[in-house]
């Protein structure tokens, strides 16, 4: 064959066509591209954050700045990506915890009150604090799962009873870090980067887990279709006391982070607003608030998108008042644009 008729075959030499002009093959390739990026569910929400990031580097020259960067990715970001790690797992399931948020609280006071007045060794303290965190956890899916009742009402109480142990304990009092942990917290919170690299561990080893092992594959059955897990012999209490138990392990670790990173032991950190911002995050990235679905990805690009706005607000001195309103409309036009998506899969699938 001559190499003219081999262009003409494949594409590149028809008679009065431009040879740098793409053929219908290259094409179909973007085509076939975009179809397959449209089907992920985080396609979404990584359009969304890459608009953002591009709209305040141009509006503002700070906003990628290396001080800048630490404020919005470490500081900002990655406390709701962590938590959100655990609000994905239990939304999939069926879930929610409301109660992370003062797990978050209590957690970094335990540690202070171990140390400071039983005389715990440090790292024993922390571990103590993180254990905290577990059985908290433990006891949302004792009264979720094995008692039966909603786990937003269950999580709702433990949440009231963990502030009212903080303030009761605290005098609403800030305290001071407790000097024999701060080398140990240089790894956890105070290093500029320390916290997102946290994150994204976090992030990489529960999408693994998620979409790899048979626990992220019993999780979604568990929320896709109760009935038919049971009969499928999947042990759902099993998964659903797991899956509470790693929220309050992160909750726990999150505040531990946070105290370290500010230097301070605060009363009123945590609380209802990292929860909800890391539901929030959850839900624009992908995960369904009714069970089945979800991804540990698209919460992380979900709290990267709300940190963004935060973060970018506060540079270009836009007033932080209406962000309430814009979050609320974020959550609605993801779940708008989810629900599309999720029929055009479907009308592809057919």
């Amino acid at each position: 064959m001559s190499k003219v008729s081999e262009a003409v075959e494949s594409g590149t030499g028809r008679p009065g066509s431009d040879p740098g002009t793409p053929g219908p093959g290259a094409f179909r390739f973007v085509r076939m591209g975009g179809a397959a990026f449209l089907r992920q569910r985080e396609a979404t929400v990584l359009v969304v954050t890459i608009a953002l990031i591009i709209y305040f580097a141009l509006a503002s020259s700070n906003f990628l700045s290396s001080s800048n960067l630490t404020t919005w990715l470490s500081e900002d970001a990655a406390p709701i990506i962590i938590i959100a790690i655990g609000e994905v797992l239990l939304l999939i399931c069926g879930e929610i915890d409301l109660s992370v948020g003062f797990i978050y609280t209590l957690s970094p006071f335990l540690m202070h009150y171990l140390i400071d007045f039983y005389h715990v060794p440090g790292i024993l303290a922390i571990i103590l604090s993180l254990v905290m965190g577990i059985a908290v956890g433990w006891l949302n899916a004792f009264l979720t799962v094995t008692v039966g009742l909603p786990s937003f009402i269950t999580t709702l109480g433990t949440g009231f009873i963990l502030l009212g142990i903080v303030d009761t304990t605290s005098h609403a009092e800030p305290a001071n870090i407790p000097a024999t942990v701060q080398g140990i917290g240089h790894w956890l919170g105070n290093n500029g980067w320390t916290e997102f690299i946290w994150a994204v561990i976090l992030v990489a080893l529960f999408h693994v887990i998620l979409t790899r092992t048979r626990w992220g594959l019993h999780t979604v059955a568990v929320g896709g279709n109760l009935l038919g897990a049971q009969e499928a012999g999947i042990k759902v209490p099993r998964i659903k006391y797991g899956n509470f138990m790693v929220t309050g392990l992160l909750g726990a670790f999150v505040g531990l982070q946070v105290a370290f990173q500010t230097a301070t032991i605060d009363p009123t950190a945590g609380g209802y607003t990292p929860m909800f911002y890391s539901v929030t995050a959850a839900v624009i990235g992908g995960t369904a608030m009714l069970g089945g679905v979800g991804t540990i990805l698209g919460a992380f690009l979900g709290a990267v998108v709300l940190a963004t706005l935060t973060d970018g607000f506060q540079i270009i001195g836009i007033s932080a008042n209406p962000l309430d309103i814009i979050f609320g409309g974020a959550i609605l036009v993801a779940m708008i644009a989810n629900v599309q998506l999720a029929k055009l899969r479907e009308a592809g699938r057919s």
